[in-house]
């Protein structure tokens, strides 16, 4: 019980920053999730998407904080929050996607999107936004709501994109960061705004890494494990 008790408090606890902020601690375990994800996803590794599924959950918890304890001092971000929610359906999806990289000797290489595939999703992006921007301002959503929806189906296309190996869906990660950025800050996010500011940066390297695999036509998910036998034998002789 004393352990359940610990988890509990550890789950709600918060710092409390210069000016009367405060920081949920699962805000900065959730982003360090997140974060091992984008490695992982930069590196081209499966186990990248369950870590983001795990970080996925702690931050819809954040998000949805001032609804799940009306004494939480933060407002509700539900575009923040939905967007958990289709991370991990599009992580399930991207899990399954690269696992089954296995039938082409275990690797996946990325691609150039089609013209077609990049006009689908500007303009997915652009309509979805103008789309949700009542309904999230309906529901409650922090001002101004139009980003919060911008970061939600921005975020949506780009994890739908590293699904498909696109190697665009690191620039769609820049165009939310520069809208969501101000939002998080703008809302008290602090952890989540920092940490996009990180991605920000990461992205821009990530890119960088899939061209260069992309153009030496290298392999690019590692879906297969060692084979111990060829050390013990290579040992042997």
């Amino acid at each position: 019980m004393e352990l359940l008790h610990w988890l509990v408090d550890a789950f709600s606890s918060q710092w409390v920053l210069p000016g009367g902020q405060t920081l949920l601690v699962r805000e900065v375990v959730g982003n360090a999730f997140g974060l091992a994800s984008a490695l992982g996803g930069m590196r081209r590794k499966v186990w990248a998407w369950p870590i983001g599924i795990i970080g996925n959950l702690l931050l819809l918890t954040v998000f949805l904080a001032s609804i799940l304890d009306p004494a939480h001092s933060l407002p509700a971000l539900l575009g923040q929050a939905g967007r958990q929610i289709m991370f991990i359906a599009v992580a399930i999806y991207g899990w399954v996607r690269w696992r089954r990289a296995t039938e082409n000797g275990g690797q996946l290489t990325p691609r150039w999107a089609s013209n077609g595939e990049r006009v689908g999703l500007v303009v997915v992006l652009v309509v979805g936004t103008v789309a949700l921007t009542p309904v999230f301002r309906a529901l409650g959503s922090w001002e101004p709501v139009w980003a919060d929806a911008w970061t939600f189906v921005g975020s949506l296309l780009a994890t739908y994109g590293m699904a498909k190996g696109y190697t665009e869906f690191w620039l769609i990660w820049i165009a939310v960061d520069v809208v969501g950025v101000p939002l998080l800050f703008s809302s008290g996010y602090y952890a989540t705004g920092f940490m996009y500011v990180f991605y920000g940066v990461f992205t821009a390297i990530g890119f960088v890494v899939w061209c260069r695999a992309q153009a030496n036509a290298k392999p690019q998910i590692e879906t297969i494990l060692p084979d111990p036998t060829v050390h013990r034998t290579d040992a042997a002789d």
